[in-house]
């Protein structure tokens, strides 16, 4: 959410590398305050198009270029993404999955998946049972462990290292 720090990111890259670095596509994961700060500010930098989960574009200051649903955004600048709606910490959460062709996959789950559970979810039984729905199904049922979990906030994880904790995480309801 510091665009200034994402700026120096981009610069810096750019000043670093003989190809040409740019961004793309500027993906939010969900409508959150702590997600949704910098996207306009670094669309106006870059001139990137903009991306959103259906349900939550409504709710992002900077008008969204590609509305994403389940499958969606199968290209990025020749980068192959699939879009993963992990519904319940808002309706239109969305997780990002790279396939890379020469090692382990990596997800992009914003805050709907972290080390030890799945994102809050308001103490909201229906939303809890959503969100842990969507994750197992979508991503530990279809996805090897070797996942690597880049979440929201915070250090990242594998799907072997979370596997072993899904029935833990459906009694406690968080």
């Amino acid at each position: 959410d510091d665009a200034a720090a994402i700026k120096a990111l981009l610069d810096e890259a750019r000043a670093d590398s003989p190809a040409g670095t740019r961004v793309a596509c500027i993906v939010t994961t969900h409508s959150h305050w702590d997600h949704v700060r910098a996207p306009k500010d670094l669309a106006d930098y870059t001139g990137a198009r903009t991306a959103a989960g259906t349900q939550d574009a409504a709710d992002i200051e900077v008008p969204t270029d590609l509305l994403l649903e389940q499958g969606g955004l199968k290209e990025a600048d020749g980068i192959g993404l699939e879009v993963i709606k992990l519904r319940g910490h808002t309706p239109g959460s969305v997780a990002l999955l790279y396939r890379d062709p020469a090692g382990p996959a990596h997800l992009f789950t914003g805050d709907s998946l972290f080390p030890g559970g799945v994102g809050n979810t308001g103490k909201d039984p229906a939303r809890f049972q959503q969100l842990f729905h969507d994750v197992v199904e979508r991503i530990f049922d279809s996805l090897p462990d070797d996942t690597i979990v880049h979440p929201g906030h915070g250090k990242g994880t594998t799907l072997g290292a979370e596997r072993p904790h899904l029935d833990e995480w459906k009694a406690r309801g968080w």
